[in-house]
């Protein structure tokens, strides 16, 4: 079974509020799809959300990198569902000038993957998490139900109050905080989650590369005494050497997530010791098998992980994302299925939204597991371009 057919979508959805870090604000997210075609007509969906701040890239790069990418030249009869997983996984586009990191085109190429596994899964009859036990069996713990972790992003004053009540009535184990953003005061945000969110949440930090070499120790220290588990890209990727360093002088286990978009930054991060824990995400690493790689490798080397998410993504991601937390055990938090309470449309016939306490249910049914609604994705496409045609 071949693919006879490879289309990409721009996409552009209004999200439901403005989400704000120390390195972006953003009321609307522009997004890749990728629809794929095998020769009985089975299709899949694939997405990427391109960050030139994360990866490098930018919807217009990511078009130009598919165009330029031989595709049709890696397209392969695939017998079975194993085939078009080894295929999925050989996948390459056209390397970008300059890109020592070897990440600009991850959401590219994670858009495309999806959409080949999704196909094949449908065609086979094969679900997307199926994918862990054939190349990760050391990693794979199918779970019925998995638990996403709630997220303070802007909030200040009494809205911060209102978020730490809600996230406790509504019994979320774990919140993550954004900070590092001028002119907020992080301590007394802090102080108040903590109390009104009670002793026993996990609470975690993100300051998406606010802080300086010079800086980083002493604002994380004032923040230590209110209990955080972990803080996620505290310095800039350019300063990511002095990761080393930082470790020596605090007690709150690192996470990179800025600085961990592949196969390098993880063998780098490992040989210079910048870290405790890696954020995957799967647009920002490539996809879903190029992050279950990386999970992989930080196993071996006793690391933890996080399965992360991009601000703004459908249920196309929102589902692959789903199937990668139910599938490998060992996440240390999980990030994603916002749809509803972020996007204006998810554009699935479900809803993925996760419900109370931060619970999600696994996906059944092949590939995905989704059905997107078709009238959705029209109303938000702004350009269509084939990529393979019959």
């Amino acid at each position: 079974m071949r693919i006879v057919g490879l289309t990409a979508y721009r996409i552009r959805i209004p999200l439901r509020r403005r989400i704000r870090h120390a390195s972006h604000t953003r009321t609307e997210t522009e997004n890749l799809l990728v629809r794929c075609v095998l020769q009985d007509g089975s299709e899949g969906f694939g997405e990427g959300v391109p960050r030139d701040y994360v990866t490098g890239e930018t919807i217009d790069s990511a078009f130009a990198l598919l165009r330029r990418s031989d595709l049709a030249g890696q397209c392969e009869d695939c017998r079975d569902f194993e085939r078009a997983v080894a295929l999925a996984e050989r996948l390459r586009l056209m390397a970008v000038p300059g890109d020592e990191r070897g990440c600009e085109g991850n959401a590219a190429r994670c858009a495309v993957e999806l959409a080949i596994l999704d196909a094949y899964g449908r065609h086979f009859g094969r679900s997307l998490s199926d994918v862990v036990p054939l190349l990760a069996p050391e990693l794979y713990r199918a779970q019925s139900r998995v638990r996403y972790s709630g997220a303070i992003t802007t909030a200040r004053g009494m809205k911060t109050l209102a978020a730490a009540i809600v996230f406790r009535l509504y019994r979320f184990r774990q919140v993550k905080i954004k900070v590092g953003m001028e002119g907020y005061d992080d301590r007394k945000r802090l102080g108040v989650v903590r109390r009104w969110g009670g002793r026993k949440i996990d609470l975690r930090l993100d300051a998406n590369e606010a802080w300086t070499p010079a800086n980083a120790v002493e604002r994380i220290r004032e923040l230590e005494p209110f209990g955080i588990s972990a803080v996620e890209q505290p310095l800039p990727h350019a300063e990511a050497g002095y990761l080393r360093e930082l470790r020596r002088q605090i007690h709150t286990p690192i996470m990179l997530d800025e600085s961990l978009c592949g196969r390098f930054d993880a063998e780098r991060a490992v040989e210079g010791h910048f870290c405790d824990l890696f954020n995957l995400r799967l647009s920002k690493c490539g996809g879903f098998i190029p992050s279950l790689r990386l999970a992989q490798f930080a196993k071996q080397h006793g690391l933890g992980c996080q399965l992360g998410c991009q601000v703004g993504e459908t249920a196309v991601l929102s589902a692959a994302g789903r199937h990668f937390a139910a599938s490998v055990e060992g996440l240390r938090y999980l990030e994603g299925s916002y749809d509803r309470h972020l996007v204006q449309e998810a554009l699935a016939t479900q809803d993925l939204t996760f419900g109370w306490g931060g619970w999600a249910a696994a996906l059944p049914g092949p590939g995905l597991g989704i059905v997107l609604d078709p009238a959705a994705l029209q109303r938000v496409t702004i350009r269509q371009e084939s990529l393979l045609e019959p």
